[in-house]
């Protein structure tokens, strides 16, 4: 008599799911950890390298530092826009839901060559500031870390609207009337009443961004300059211009473990945020 796979219990339905993560995940993650610790001979000093060299520390600033701020930008950015679609008509959170989902439907390279075409000192947007008179000469938008900035925030802006906006059509518009009836001003509405209610959707929102540009590589080598190099372009350079796969991995690992930290850092929070609206 034939069983179904329920009737093995509900583990079973979550085997293909483990396979893939076996397979793309778990096996090339432990083989970077074997090979950062066994490249050229078996030992530390990779991670001692790490720790002693000031390019390999000064590199993984410039990560947490860019995410940081290209966080930031998302955040100013993404929050009034997320508000905007969330109270507009239905025809108006079309339009602009389709706008904001365009950076997923384009390629990141075709975004970034035309931010290089955008940005540079003969540019449109130089062309357009001068014109208005907002400045006299051309000044440096790109190879820089305005360059990197502009082009991450454009790209990685859909990742916190659509939380955000999610999070948003959940909050009973009762609750900041009510508080408005009872002499709250509008300052004061939106930071204890609507501020608090949308924060689960900023959180989640906010750390895609912050993990997502971690890992980020085309970005910054067509944006960026030599002060901005991030953790993802070193191990790029350590394979492909000095073949030394071990530093590689040991970079690989440890922007694993950042990622993670960074990971169980925004659960703490978002547990500590109910908490304290409870």
């Amino acid at each position: 008599m034939r069983r179904s796979l329920t009737s093995f219990g509900p583990g079973w339905l979550t085997l293909p799911a483990s396979v893939l993560v076996i397979v793309f995940f778990a096996l090339p993650v432990g083989g970077f950890l074997v090979r950062s610790l066994s490249d050229p001979v078996w030992g530390f000093q990779n991670y001692v390298a790490f720790l002693e060299k000031p390019v390999y520390q000064r590199v993984l600033f410039n990560s947490l530092s860019i995410s940081a701020l290209c966080t930031l930008g998302c955040i100013l950015i993404g929050y009034p826009l997320a508000y905007t679609i969330a109270h507009a008509s239905e025809a108006a959170r079309r339009a602009l839901i389709f706008v904001v989902l365009i950076p997923f439907w384009t390629s990141i390279l075709v975004c970034t060559f035309a931010w290089m075409v955008l940005l540079q000192k003969q540019g449109l947007i130089n062309d357009a500031l001068i014109r208005l008179g907002v400045i006299g000469a051309p000044i440096a938008l790109i190879y820089n870390r305005s360059g990197v900035l502009i082009g991450m925030v454009q790209v990685l802006l859909p990742l916190l609207v659509l939380p955000l906006y999610s999070a948003m059509l959940r909050i009973d518009r009762s609750y900041p009337l009510a508080a408005a009836t009872l002499g709250a001003p509008p300052i004061r509405n939106f930071l204890r009443i609507y501020l608090p209610l949308s924060l689960p959707g900023l959180m989640s929102g906010a750390t895609l961004v912050f993990v997502s540009a971690l890992g980020y590589y085309i970005t910054p080598a067509l944006l960026g300059g030599p002060a901005d190099i991030m953790i993802a372009q070193m191990i790029e350079r350590q394979i492909g211009t000095i073949g030394n796969w071990g530093m590689a991995s040991a970079l690989a690992v440890v922007l694993l473990a950042v990622t993670a930290l960074s990971l169980a850092l925004a659960h703490r929070l978002v547990g500590l945020g109910s908490i304290l609206r409870n």
